[in-house]
């Protein structure tokens, strides 16, 4: 009985150990002096904008949408190439994209709703004269000047999905979770893509910002229901040959909910999460070995992190049990690695906020972690009782 417990106990923390330690690793890289080259797409290469088309997926989205087309209508060269899919709505979302000129599809079907079906739907409009790139952005988000060019030039050039940084701007009075949670979206968004990028990885796509050569859009289906659909996406296609790259030059900027639109939109993401990292972390590492591709395997390490405030949450818990376990006379062994596992989160977190997040995210509202943990906790019980794993709307607070 006593070695199943030390058993168990060093495979917990050596399964909490990948995660902390690569998380770190990439912060690490992700801090070290910028390499330009690594994004910049030789200038004699031609761009030719006529060839892009921007799809808005938006479902009810008359609050702001006319934020998004403005600050996207600049980036192309006609209104036309921008394609809204007003998709099962039933407020004006359609007739007020119409007043600036764009092209709008509705779609209406009850039985399949959700982010995916309505780019799929947007896709197969595109059919009859297909662009050159997708360019996909939520209609909520603001896109910053040269984004769509960025996102474009780098897609054609390297034939492979792109990703802008997603990032998330917190509420008009921002409350010690939102802040909690903007920094953890800023880790997540910038700081581990970025150093995936400098360590010469893919990444994953994460919403909102993403560009796709017509060829390789076309080769998998969007067609689905899923909480994470873009996860789910870039993981088919780094498989099929075509792993995911990070802009660093490409920026959209979306809104955190609030109250429980909030813990709707974070129940969403990390259920979906979740379900991603039980499912589809064996199926990387099988084609990277099948494939013999390494980057399938960074791959698959970087979708084994879950959400920080879930990994320590997790390794809080087993570390207290490794420690109960060294002081009664077991082996000491599992917690040594746990604390290193504890060692290289908080050097990872304390780097990244020093580096990227610390202008205007200040110290002492990090002092507000315990607080936003014990906030996260229902949401991941709720996991093992009732796990979401398809796509609900999240509805946005009046207030």
């Amino acid at each position: 009985m006593i070695l199943f417990l030390e058993i168990t106990l060093l495979i917990v923390a050596v399964v909490l150990f990948i995660p902390c330690t690569f998380l770190l690793v990439e912060c690490l890289a992700a801090v070290l002096p910028a390499n330009k080259k690594q994004s910049e797409v030789k200038s004699e290469q031609v761009f030719d904008p006529l060839k892009v088309s921007i799809l808005v997926p938006a479902h009810n989205e008359s609050s702001g949408i006319r934020m998004t087309l403005e600050t996207l209508l600049s980036q192309v060269s006609e209104p036309k190439n921008i394609v809204v899919i007003a998709d099962n709505c039933n407020d004006d979302t359609a007739a007020i994209a119409r007043e600036y000129g764009v092209t709008v599809i509705e779609r209406e079907n009850s039985q399949h709703r959700g982010k995916g079906y309505a780019l799929d739907y947007g896709l197969q409009f595109l059919e009859t004269n297909p662009p050159e790139i997708v360019v996909t952005v939520d209609a909520d988000c603001i896109v910053a000047p040269q984004t769509v060019e960025n996102l474009a030039r780098l897609a054609k050039t390297t034939n492979r999905p792109v990703q802008a940084t997603y990032l998330m701007e917190q509420p008009a009075n921002p409350s010690s979770k939102d802040v909690i949670s903007t920094l953890a979206v800023r880790v997540k968004n910038l700081v581990r893509p970025y150093g995936l990028l400098r360590l010469g990885f893919p990444s994953l796509l994460t919403g909102s910002g993403m560009a796709f050569p017509w060829q390789v859009i076309r080769k998998i289906s969007l067609a689905n229901s899923k909480t994470v659909d873009d996860m789910q996406s870039s993981i088919d296609l780094a498989i099929a040959g075509y792993p995911t790259m990070y802009c660093d030059r490409a920026l959209v900027t979306g809104r955190l909910m609030e109250k429980e639109a909030a813990k709707s939109q974070r129940t969403r993401w990390e259920h979906g999460h979740l379900e991603t990292l039980l499912t589809q972390s064996p199926r990387l590492l099988k084609a990277a070995i099948a494939q013999k591709r390494y980057e399938l395997l960074a791959l698959a390490l970087e979708i084994t992190i879950p959400a920080l405030s879930l990994l320590v949450i997790l390794w809080m818990g087993a570390t207290g049990i490794a420690s109960l376990a060294a002081a009664l006379g077991l082996s000491w062994i599992p917690l040594a690695i746990l604390i290193l596992a504890g060692f290289s989160l908080f050097c990872a977190v304390t780097l990244s906020w020093v580096k990227f997040c610390r202008t205007d995210i200040p110290g002492k509202s990090l002092l507000a972690i315990p607080f936003y943990l014990l906030w996260k906790v229902p949401l991941y019980i709720a996991y093992s009782l009732e796990p979401q794993t398809k796509w609900l709307k999240t509805e946005r607070d009046n207030a």
